[in-house]
């Protein structure tokens, strides 16, 4: 089987799910990771990455796949400062790829990695599951924000994108951002690409964005990886192999005019890295995560996984936001990563791969980790 299939994991000590859990999951090899105790601008030391590496390596694993090296604001916004902090982000480049790192998911959104109103919805089969109230995400983003940051307060545990330290100056950046339109993101992101692309090349790691979650603007905020046509231009601006997709089915289909299928189809020689996951639309414009089922929810994930089998993926794959399931709740579990029905998402995966190959008359070869 040509893709690897991943499982996302926020470490020993900050994660309730451990590397034995998952290497009882059929299929998975590699191990997405992040150095989560690092602040966006800081580097990641050698010493940090050979520990995480040798933890994954004992269990089979590999740790190609980092998922963040978070930009800083002031790459983002074009601050004075952000040459010496696009500096520190190629050394983490260099420092990630002598432990063997082919690719960094990142993202370029502003100030808010991602947004929810409800970490644990209920959504009518006993489980609960991320979701997006719409009429709640208007003006006040200090209530928002505060929902996010007590949650992760009183259960002691630390997102990707919502690092306290940051949240505090909530009120400032907001400020900061004020000049800051789409022109002048798509500028500062173009700046930051063609700095770091030499360095991608000479150590041979793909950077790969992740797409805006939601794909429209929030809090007057610009979001720019949100629809085809802009994924268009981002591919174009910088038309470089290195400069690649980290393709989030769930991300792009909370917007239900997103045809995730044909943007596979178009660019799978630029996606380094695919999220697979199912988004519940609501007429009002609410959205909740639901189970990799096809059914279940609007993503089309049938024909996002035929559309990779049919172009020969060789890239790296993972289940992304899951339900909570049996007895998964807050304090047990982070928001939209319980072990459960990720492990599920992958068997439902697998197995349209290993029909498709069937129907192909191709032999599925068994992963071993």
């Amino acid at each position: 089987m040509p893709m690897h299939m991943g499982f996302r994991w926020y470490g020993e000590g900050n994660d309730a799910i451990k590397l034995s859990d998952i290497k009882q999951i059929p299929g998975v090899t590699s191990i997405v990771w992040a150095l989560h105790h690092k602040m966006p601008g800081e580097i990641w030391t050698e010493e940090e990455i050979k520990e995480v590496m040798d933890q994954l390596h004992a269990y089979g694993f590999n740790g190609d796949v980092v998922e963040s090296v978070n930009v800083h604001d002031d790459i983002k916004i074009g601050k004075p400062t952000r040459d010496a902090l696009i500096e520190n982000y190629k050394q983490c480049i260099r420092n990630l790829s002598k432990f063997g790192v082919k690719v960094i998911c990142y993202n370029f959104m502003p100030i808010f990695d991602w947004t929810r109103s409800n970490l644990f919805h209920e959504i009518g089969d006993g489980s609960t599951a991320l979701f997006y109230e719409k009429g709640m995400i208007q003006d006040d983003y200090n209530a928002m924000a505060k929902y996010i940051l007590d949650f992760t307060e009183k259960y002691n545990m630390s997102f990707p994108g919502w690092e306290p330290e940051r949240m505090a100056k909530l009120d400032q950046l907001f400020k900061d951002y004020a000049t800051v339109d789409h022109e002048t993101l798509w500028a500062n992101l173009k700046y930051f690409l063609e700095a770091i692309m030499p360095t991608c090349e000479e150590c041979d790691v793909k950077m790969a964005i992740h797409m805006d979650d939601p794909p429209w603007d929030i809090f007057g905020l610009p979001r720019l990886l949100i629809n085809a046509e802009n994924i268009d231009r981002f591919l174009k601006m910088v038309d470089h192999p290195y400069n690649c997709l980290t393709l989030c089915s769930g991300s792009l289909n909370a917007d239900p005019n997103n045809d995730v299928p044909s943007i596979v189809k178009k660019h799978v020689d630029r996606i380094a890295f695919a999220h697979i996951r199912n988004v519940k639309h609501f007429d009002n414009g609410d959205f909740s995560e639901a189970s990799h089922r096809d059914c279940d929810g609007e993503t089309q994930i049938v024909n996002i996984i035929k559309a990779y089998h049919e172009a020969g993926y060789e890239g790296y794959i993972r289940p992304d936001h899951g339900r909570h399931l049996w007895n998964e709740g807050p304090g047990t579990v982070r928001p939209g990563y319980g072990l459960y029905d990720r492990a599920l998402g992958i068997m439902y995966m697998l197995g349209v791969w290993d029909t498709l190959d069937k129907n192909a008359g191709k032999v599925t070869v068994a992963n071993s980790n």
